[in-house]
């Protein structure tokens, strides 16, 4: 096939893979994916292929998927023991976007993904995530894109660690009257694919952002360097760092949640992101009027 990879961010959806298409999960998310309008192309379950699943064609391995349809996405619905065997198949298999879901994969497993995926060029997302939305254009993951509720198409772009923390504040934004450009969940474990300085260039470049949501939380130094980086770029940035009261050295739900020697604490990241120029809430409901002071589209 080899027509080239559909951008990520863009007007037109995602060619999309579902790996583990059979399993209850992934034939659950795939039917709610289709319904939205996510282009998923084919589904990979090693010895099922030739079956359908919600009409889409199955293969047994990700290589014979990539040989028969363009794929620009990968979407991972495996256990954590299987994820990193998963997302190397993809990986060699030349997929762009490969969205890893499972919660508990192995931090080495972890960096054997990421140094393959460095290697190929490849973008991953997670682990540890929900997944992707792009509001009245698809969504690849666990997180409901269909819910309008939740999300509008718009021009706030929208990142968070945490799914459950990105539900709330994309519930509050769509009640105040904005939408959303995207969506991207990138996951609370210790070591993620696409950082926050990643997810803050991909918004930058996007004609179709105004202003960007930054939701962290304590524990590791994502927020910090997405600080570093905040310098060089065009668009407004409102932040929340949820934790604040979480203790020194205690792992507060997510992984990479575990703030160290005075460094990953809330208060550190939220001095950083105001020192950088980004408008930083005390509670997630004072978002909303931070992007209003920023004079940020709807």
């Amino acid at each position: 096939m080899n027509t080239p990879p559909t951008p990520l961010f863009g007007a037109t959806p995602l060619r999309t893979l579902v790996q583990g298409i059979t399993g209850g999960e992934g034939s659950y998310w795939t039917e709610q994916m289709l319904a939205y309008g996510t282009d998923v192309v084919a589904g990979c379950t090693p010895g099922k292929g030739g079956q359908e699943v919600h009409g889409v064609p199955v293969h047994s391995a990700v290589a014979e998927a990539v040989e028969a349809h363009d794929v620009d996405l990968s979407v991972i619905f495996v256990p954590a023991r299987f994820a990193k065997g998963a997302a190397l198949e993809a990986i060699e298999a030349g997929v762009p976007n490969v969205i890893v879901l499972a919660e508990f994969v192995p931090v080495h497993d972890t960096m054997e993904i990421l140094a393959a995926a460095r290697a190929a060029g490849t973008r991953i997302i997670g682990p540890n995530c929900p997944g992707v939305v792009f509001p009245g254009r698809d969504f690849a993951g666990i997180m409901p894109g269909w819910s309008e509720r939740l999300f509008r198409p718009g021009r706030i772009g929208v990142v968070s660690r945490s799914g459950s923390l990105g539900a709330l504040v994309n519930l509050n934004l769509v009640g105040a009257g904005f939408g959303q450009s995207a969506f991207l969940g990138l996951g609370g474990d210790p070591i993620v694919g696409t950082t926050f300085v990643d997810a803050l260039e991909l918004f930058d470049d996007d004609p179709n952002t105004d202003a960007v949501v930054l939701l962290g939380e304590v524990g590791g130094p994502m927020e910090e360097e997405a600080a570093d980086r905040m310098a060089g770029l065009s668009k407004p940035v409102v932040a929340f760092i949820a934790g604040k009261n979480a203790p020194e050295g205690k792992k507060m739900g997510h992984a990479g949640a575990l703030v160290s020697g005075g460094r990953g604490t809330a208060a550190s990241k939220m001095r950083a992101l105001t020192a950088a120029g980004a408008s930083v809430a005390e509670t997630p409901t004072e978002i909303v009027e931070l992007l209003r002071e920023s004079s940020s589209g709807r």
